[in-house]
């Protein structure tokens, strides 16, 4: 409703969902960084004190600040799609990891290729990366 008589609103509300991942800038990079060094400080110093109220007060910031870089399909999608394909494997941290990396950078070269939107297909690629991982690759069963 906000963005209802902004005549850039709908240019506006792409870019939240979307993202520009391609237009970052090291200002950009520079204060995500000041920011995740001030989450990690807070988890690591304080990881017997932290509650869950202080544990969602984090992450909400980390949100938020992400997704006002990449958008909140990929940061969704970067939360969300590695630990479903991961699910089930003993170094599931790891694999999360190499599916959410080999999705970004395929991604990446894809919409480089093919001329289609950054967001999109790194989403498609996180996705498929995951199912592959979830299905076609057989996972060793957790102890």
């Amino acid at each position: 409703m906000l963005l209802a008589n902004n005549p850039h609103g709908s240019e506006s509300l792409k870019d939240l969902l979307v993202g520009q991942i391609l237009w970052i800038t090291w200002n950009d990079i520079l204060t995500i960084a000041l920011v995740s060094v001030f989450i990690l400080l807070i988890i690591f110093s304080f990881r017997q004190r932290l509650n869950s109220l202080g544990f969602y007060l984090l992450f909400a910031l980390a949100v938020t600040s992400s997704v006002q870089l990449v958008g909140v399909y990929l940061v969704f999608a970067s939360l969300i799609m590695p630990a479903l394909g991961s699910c089930g494997y003993r170094n599931a941290l790891l694999v999360g990891y190499v599916i959410g990396t080999t999705g970004y950078g395929l991604g990446l070269l894809l919409s480089s290729f093919l001329d289609l939107p950054s967001g999109a297909v790194i989403v498609w690629s996180i996705a498929i990366i995951a199912l592959l991982f979830k299905f076609a690759v057989k996972s060793k069963p957790m102890e």
